[in-house]
C-alpha cells in the first residue's frame, strides 16, 4: 500500500503541473522565448591554466559572445554578454591587458576591437601612463603615474641606425609613435597597446626629425623639422600634418609661417602651438604660432619665449600643460615658468629640484601628467648619487612657490640620461 501510494503522489503531482500549465499558458507564452533562451545557455567558465586553442579549434568557436562587436551582435543575451565582458575589462590596468592577447583569439578579438578603450574614455575610467626610454635600455618602459607599477614594452624590430640615433615620440589615443632615421631612410613605428606590437606600416607626408609635436586624444599634430632634400642634405621646413589613430593615416596641415627645428609643440586651450626652436639659418626663435582648426591657419606670436636664455646646443624647450597653464622648465636658471597668455610675458614659480641646467636640458623629462607636473633627472641635492629621481608638484599661476614632491621608483632604475618621454592616456 505504501508503495502504491508513493507511485501515486509523483504521477498526481505531474498531472497538477500539466493542468496548472494549460491555465496559465496564454498568459506566459510571451515570455517563453526568453525562458527557454536562458534555460538552455550554459555558461562556460575559461579555463586559466589551459593551453591556447589552436587556430583550427579556434575557428569552430569564433563567432561566439567574446568575438562578437556591438554591430552584429544579436538582441539578447549575446549582446548583453559582449556589453558585460567590456565593462569589466575596461576596469582593468592597462597593465594586464597584453595578458588577453595570449590568453585566445577570443579575447585578443574583443581587446582589437577598441570597445574597452572606447567604454574607458566614456566611463572616464582613462589614466596617464608615462613612457620611458633612457640610456642603456633596448626597450620602453610604461610606468603608472605613481611609479608603482611598470612594465617593458617589447623592442622594436629596427636596425643600428635607428636604435642608437635620435628619436622623436608622442602618442595618439592607444598608439606610441616613435620617429626616427634608419639606415635609408626615415621611419615611423608604431606601438598599439591593444595588440603590444610595433608596426612600420605608415610614413609622414614629409618624413622628417626634429619637429615639434602634440597630441590630443587621438590625433596628434606635428609642425617644422628637418628634412632631407633631394641631394641628401639637411632641409628645415615649416610644413605640419597630423596623425589619427583610429584611422591610422596622416593628413596635411597648412604650412607655418616660420621653418623650425628643435622646437616643442602643446595644446593650449584647445589650439596646437609650436614654440622656440631655430630657423632655416640656425638662428634660435623667441616666436610661437599657434594653429586655428577651424579655419586651417596659423598665427604669429611675437617674443613668446622672451626673457629665455639660449646656449648652443640648447635643448627644444622643455612645456607642458596643465589645467589650461602652459609652464616651461627654463634649462639655464633651472627654474618653473608659468605663461600669462593674455599678457605674453612669463612668472617664476622658483627652482626646480633636478639638475636641469647641466646637459642645457637634454637628459631630462618634463611633461603633464594629469593635474600634476613631472620632471625626472639627477636631484640637485643628491649630488653623490647618480641615479635619476622623479619628483613631480601640483602647478598654479597663482603660487609664488611651487612645492615639488620626490616619487619613489623602486620597481626599476631608471638610466642617468632619459633619451624619450612621453604619456599615453588610455
Amino acid at each position: 500500500m505504501q508503495s502504491s501510494l508513493s507511485t501515486f503522489k509523483p504521477k498526481m503531482s505531474l498531472m497538477l503541473q500539466k493542468n496548472q500549465a494549460r491555465g496559465t499558458r496564454a498568459s506566459l507564452s510571451q515570455f517563453e522565448p526568453r525562458k527557454l533562451l536562458i534555460a538552455s545557455t550554459k555558461p562556460t567558465i575559461t579555463d586559466l591554466n589551459a593551453e591556447p586553442c589552436s587556430d583550427s579549434e579556434e575557428e569552430e568557436t569564433v563567432e561566439n559572445l567574446t568575438s562578437l562587436t556591438p554591430q552584429d551582435a544579436h538582441n539578447g543575451l549575446p549582446k548583453l554578454m559582449f556589453d558585460l565582458e567590456v565593462e569589466i575589462f575596461s576596469r582593468l590596468s592597462c597593465f594586464q591587458y597584453w595578458k588577453l592577447n595570449l590568453l585566445n583569439k577570443q579575447f585578443s578579438q574583443l581587446l582589437q576591437s577598441r570597445e574597452i578603450f572606447k567604454v574607458r574614455r566614456e566611463r572616464g575610467l582613462v589614466k596617464p601612463y608615462v613612457l620611458i626610454f633612457s640610456s642603456g635600455d633596448t626597450c620602453w618602459s610604461m610606468f603608472d603615474k605613481g611609479f608603482k607599477n611598470f612594465r617593458q614594452l617589447p623592442e622594436i624590430p629596427s636596425d643600428f641606425c635607428f636604435f642608437y640615433g635620435d628619436k622623436e615620440t608622442i602618442t595618439a589615443g592607444t598608439h606610441l609613435i616613435v620617429i626616427g632615421r634608419e639606415e635609408k631612410r626615415i621611419v615611423v613605428w608604431r606601438y598599439e597597446l591593444e595588440v603590444n606590437k610595433w608596426i612600420n606600416d605608415t610614413e609622414m607626408i614629409t618624413p622628417r626629425v626634429m619637429y615639434a609635436s602634440a597630441s590630443r586624444g587621438t590625433d596628434a599634430f606635428f609642425a617644422g623639422g628637418i628634412k632631407t632634400s633631394e641631394n641628401g642634405g639637411p632641409d628645415v621646413v615649416n610644413v605640419a600634418e597630423r596623425y589619427n589613430s583610429d584611422t591610422k593615416t596622416w593628413k596635411a596641415m597648412k604650412a607655418m609661417h616660420k621653418r623650425r627645428k628643435f622646437s616643442s609643440g602643446c595644446f593650449l586651450r584647445g589650439k596646437f602651438y609650436a614654440l622656440g626652436g631655430r630657423d632655416e639659418n640656425d638662428v634660435y626663435l623667441t616666436c610661437g604660432e599657434s594653429y586655428d582648426e577651424l579655419t586651417d591657419s596659423w598665427k604669429l606670436i611675437p617674443d613668446m619665449l622672451k626673457g629665455m636664455t639660449f646656449m648652443n646646443p640648447q635643448s627644444p624647450p622643455l612645456i607642458a600643460v596643465v589645467k589650461d597653464n602652459l609652464y616651461l622648465l627654463e634649462t639655464w636658471l633651472n627654474e618653473l615658468w608659468v605663461y600669462d597668455i593674455n599678457a605674453n610675458v612669463w612668472n617664476n614659480l622658483g627652482v626646480v629640484p633636478v639638475k636641469a641646467n647641466a646637459a642645457l636640458g637634454w637628459g631630462v623629462a618634463f611633461k603633464s601628467v594629469g593635474d600634476r607636473i613631472l620632471v625626472i633627472g639627477a636631484s640637485v641635492t643628491k649630488s653623490w648619487d647618480n641615479k635619476m629621481s622623479v619628483y613631480t608638484c601640483f602647478p598654479s599661476p597663482k603660487v609664488e612657490k611651487i612645492t615639488w614632491e620626490e616619487t619613489s621608483c623602486d620597481c626599476v632604475q631608471l638610466g642617468h640620461f632619459i633619451r624619450n618621454c612621453c604619456v599615453m592616456l588610455a
